[in-house]
């Protein structure tokens, strides 16, 4: 038996066998008057699948199914078992999602390749430890949780998929019988959206529960395999945290938010630092050190009792008290107990009182217009700023002499803006320097766009050289990737900012963004380009002895620049700057990569060995030659040719909003932030990459995440290029990662779902431009991979998605049928239809639950 058989043979057993069979007592359990639904959902998808087979439309299987299968006559009656259908299915996906969380650890290998215990014997076996060391002193991997919606469980489900899948793991049937009867009663969809502080406390529980453990369990292993190399004044994980910080488009986030979030999270690492010194209390009972451990405790205690002990405790004097304990135990009792010491030291280190850095993004357009009211309002810029050229706006932000009022303003985005600059003074002084450092400017464009942010803080009352804030800019569509270099050379040539660079170690952090990147140009030409933008920055800044680092704002998804994100970094070689990985994690990537401790552990080292092991192993290794560069990109341009006509096609808008569940992401109450930029009509500009994105998920057509690749391949294969793309393919790492992920996003489509469409009057077109780019990306891929299956080379992935396909069948059935009972509607349907019109909509969205959920395994 080969290898790829035994892993398949393991995960059927592990996931395969035990989901059929836990799902067998789900489905058997009555949770309505009528019984046997479950039974009657099996045999819907099994209709389902012959149905797509016969070339079928959603609506033609779901009347023959009520035909064939029930009695039911009346439309209430089929409506209410659809809906029935959608909650059994949406609970069957949380259920795969347990089965195959608990199988984690059987299905991996949590010591093999790209875990640091595979580290550890490279190092070993090439002598590294002396670099190993030296690449310690300053790299770290800086996770950044947002609170993008692109997961609809609430936070109870996620603690029943936790419970459930402990219970899983022990085999324990009753308990998950129990468990899967909560998961029936238990209410998916939400009322009302949730503010920035409910993301914020739903997030703060995987900190704790989930990162703390990890991160913990990681550098005790790791401080014991390179005790010398480690450096303890640098915290090789680092996390970070966007809601209740992150404005950009979201009008809910005010200063208060921003302020009791950052409380919360001092709050919650107190807590998880509390419940591990009662563990060391109730073990070290010794003379000498369990007076000295009960006074921490007490302390402690007393921070999460009364706020107003803020500074009556600090990250120096918590570590100075284990340490003192530690060398107690070393010297009096043999050393009893000391790892449980030493892995809670580790922790202090790197989450001090602050868990996670609060970081603060708004939009450059914001900042622009306040900078205007500004000058109309006071002295502190010219009368006729807005005039100004860019170097004059610059010299006029340079030369703030006055502290403004934030209450003068009337517009309330205006106050908060100059109140937000305080706020963060305020969490340093609580939570320490790393509480809250970072500002992010969204759709950064030029120079002036950073300095607007540097004058914000003049006008905040901060003095420029005690400014302890990095400002970041994040360059994101295609133009502004492209003129970044420029931007920042501007920057690096500003005596004023070279200044204040030099406060912060001479290091400046650049963002790029992939999601509007790729909505913008597609899906090569925005990977491309941010390689580009990335090499190009790299190399502006070491002409001008700047650090840079680069923060990826990568997405679940690989249309929004996920996929295999380890195998990004592990691509990247000497001409792309890598002293740190920062990416942000978010929506259904936090759960699927990081949703138990394993995982979680097994994720943070792959990418803590890519970063390392490039240092050491890779460092003269360029990521790709001059001519592996030059037919990437023709590559891009051509599939940036093909994404662009698509785009600007008249109906392209329309064909989304009608189609998919655009229009209903809103409805969903998901997330805080509404799903436009700017209330309005619709347009791609203002429309946000998650509902953009995911909407092409849910019809099953994932068109961000391939299209134009096909056409390029097709047009350079018939130039005789052909050979050179498949040593491309083979010798580029970045590449090949490239089309993996571009393969996945095709793995998770499937046009029988909508191939209905292709005779339709006004959107037939469309969907045979759409389907056709599908199938020739698809032919191309497979003759470039050399395979007959699409991700032949990661089959534990591919049958995952298979079995989660299978679970979400039923679900886009319905949506679809509902979508389009909703468009007879609109085209003058019956008075009956019209009547159901909400329950249509509102069908729309509960399916949304289950499909969007079922897709997590996309990173």
């Amino acid at each position: 038996m080969n290898l790829t058989n035994a892993k398949i043979q393991n995960y059927n057993k592990q996931v395969g066998l035990k989901f059929q069979l836990y799902n067998s007592l789900f489905t058997a359990l009555p949770f309505h008057r009528v019984e046997k639904t479950g039974v009657l959902l099996s045999t819907f998808l099994l209709h389902c699948e012959e149905g797509y087979n016969k070339q079928q439309s959603p609506v033609e299987i779901i009347d023959t199914f009520f035909q064939q299968y029930t009695s039911y006559q009346n439309e209430q009656e089929q409506i209410d078992l659809l809906f029935r259908f959608v909650q059994y299915a949406e609970r069957q996906v949380v259920l795969f999602d347990a089965v195959e969380d608990a199988a984690f650890g059987d299905i991996y290998d949590l010591n093999g390749i790209g875990t640091l215990k595979h580290l550890q014997s490279e190092v070993l076996h090439s002598n590294k430890r002396a670099q190993l060391a030296e690449k310690l002193k300053d790299f770290s991997v800086r996770l950044v949780l947002t609170a993008h919606p692109t997961q609809f469980y609430p936070s109870e489900v996620l603690g029943i998929i936790n419970d459930l899948s402990n219970a899983i793991i022990r085999d324990n049937t009753a308990e998950v019988n129990s468990f899967l009867q909560q998961l029936g009663k238990t209410p998916f969809f939400k009322k009302e959206k949730p503010t920035p502080y409910d993301e914020a406390v739903n997030l703060i529980w995987f900190l704790q529960n989930r990162f703390y453990p990890a991160a913990g369990r990681i550098m005790s292993n790791f401080k014991n395999q390179f005790q010398e190399e480690v450096n303890e004044e640098n915290p090789l994980i680092r996390l970070g945290f966007w809601p209740g910080g992150d404005r950009d488009g979201n009008p809910y986030v005010k200063v208060n938010t921003t302020l009791k979030v950052a409380a919360e999270l001092r709050t919650g690492i107190l807590n998880a630092y509390y419940i591990d010194v009662h563990q060391l209390k109730s073990r070290l009972t010794f003379k000498g050190v369990s007076n000295v451990v009960a006074s921490l405790e007490e302390k402690i205690h007393q921070n999460l009792s009364d706020p107003n002990h803020h500074a009556d405790l600090t990250k120096e004097e918590i570590i100075s008290t284990l340490k003192q304990i530690r060398t107690t135990l070393m010297e009096q009792h043999n050393g009893l107990f000391q790892e449980m010491v030493e892995n809670l030291l580790r922790k202090v280190e790197l989450f001090g009182l602050y868990f996670a850095t609060l970081d603060i993004r708004q939009d450059s357009s914001v900042h622009s217009e306040l900078m205007a009211e500004i000058a109309q309002h006071s002295s502190a810029l010219p009368d006729n700023y807005t005039e100004l050229s860019e170097a004059e706006k610059i010299d006029a932000l340079l030369n703030i002499q006055e502290t403004l009022d934030p209450s003068i303003f009337e517009n309330e985005l205006f106050r908060d803006t100059l109140e937000t600059i305080s706020a963060i003074k305020t969490i340093q002084k609580r939570n320490g320097e790393n509480g809250c450092h970072r500002y992010i400017i969204s759709h950064s464009t030029s120079a002036l766009d950073v300095m607007h942010v540097y004058g914000l803080f003049k006008l905040g009352g901060w003095k420029t050289d005690e400014l302890k804030v990095d400002i970041v800019p994040l360059f994101e569509s295609i133009e502004d990737l492209r003129n970044a270099a420029k931007v920042m050379k501007t920057l690096y040539e500003n005596e004023a900012y070279r200044k204040h660079l030099s406060k912060r170690n001479n290091i400046q952090t650049i963002m790029v963004g992939f999601s509007d990147g790729t909505k913008d140009g597609g899906y090569l030409m925005a990977n491309f380009s941010i390689y580009k933008a990335k090499e190009a920055l790299t190399q502006i800044s070491k002409e001008y002895g700047i650090q840079v680092v680069f923060f990826d704002g990568r997405g679940g998804p690989p249309a929004r620049g996920g996929g295999r994100t380890h195998q990004f970094y592990a691509s990247l070689g000497s001409n792309i700057a890598n002293k740190e990985i920062q990416l942000t994690i978010q929506g259904q990537t936090i759960s699927s990569n990081f949703g138990t401790v394993d995982s979680a552990q097994f994720n943070m080292e792959q990418l803590m060995h890519a970063g390392i092991s490039n240092a050491l192993f890779y460092s003269d290794k360029l990521t790709q030659t001059k001519e592996e560069d030059d037919l990437l990109l023709s590559l891009s341009e051509k599939s940036y040719e093909a994404y662009n006509a698509l785009k600007n096609h008249p109906g392209f808008l329309e064909y989304l909003n009608e189609v998919s569940p655009l229009r209903y992401y809103g409805q969903a109450n998901i997330g805080s932030r509404p799903s436009k930029r700017k209330p309005g009509k619709l347009n791609l500009d203002d429309l946000r990459a998650v509902p953009y994105v995911g909407s092409w998920s849910q019809l099953k057509q994932n068109l961000p995440g391939y299209y134009g690749v096909g056409i390029a391949l097709e047009k350079l294969e018939a130039e005789g290029k052909w050979e050179e793309v498949r040593q491309l393919y083979q010798s580029s790492l970045f590449f090949k990662t490239l089309m993996d992920n571009c393969e996945m996003a095709m793995c998770k489509s499937f046009f029988p779902l909508t191939a209905f469409l292709a005779e339709h009057p006004k959107y037939g077109a469309l969907w045979t431009l759409i389907h056709e780019e599908f199938q020739r990306t698809k032919t191309q891929m497979l003759k470039l991979a050399g395979t007959t299956h699409l991700m032949e080379d990661k089959p534990i992935n591919r049958l995952s998605i298979q079995m989660r396909q299978r679970i979400e069948l039923p679900l886009l059935t319905i949506q679809q049928y509902a979508l389009n009972k909703i468009r007879e509607v609109r085209e003058g349907g019956s008075d009956s239809e019209s009547a159901n019109m909400n329950v249509y909509e509102k069908m729309v969205v509960r399916c949304s639950f289950g499909i969007i959920n079922a897709g997590r395994n996309s990173a």
